[in-house]
């Protein structure tokens, strides 16, 4: 059974900062693009980040240039660096790997911003 296994919520003030983490089996890892993605109640789960087995980004405009994605290849994790958080940020962040073979989801993880 292929796990995401995600770390890093929790709560923090406007303007601080989270480091998301997200790990999965080397087989799964290496052949995947990884993602990032929010859900907060009654809406749609956006993309919020990706990055392709290469490296290759993508975010969403509300946080490019405060949230940063990075893989660890031989860590088989993928990482959201979320700087300068907002009230909007908060969601429950979830972690996925796409390849044309498979889609598989973390369980999610909460970040809270608040005042």
């Amino acid at each position: 059974q292929v796990q995401l296994v995600e770390s890093g919520g929790g709560l923090v003030q406007p303007g601080g900062s989270l480091r998301l983490s997200c790990k999965t089996s080397a087989s799964i890892f290496s052949r995947s693009n990884m993602g990032w993605y929010r859900q907060v109640p009654g809406k749609q789960r956006e993309l919020v980040a990706t990055i392709t087995a290469n490296g290759g980004t993508n975010y969403l405009d509300s946080v490019k240039g405060r949230f940063t994605i990075s893989r660890d290849n031989a860590e088989n994790t993928v990482y959201l660096h979320m700087n300068s958080l907002q009230p909007e940020d908060t969601a429950v962040y979830y972690c996925n790997a796409n390849h044309h073979l498979w889609l598989y989801w973390g369980q999610g993880t909460q970040v809270t911003v608040f005042s």
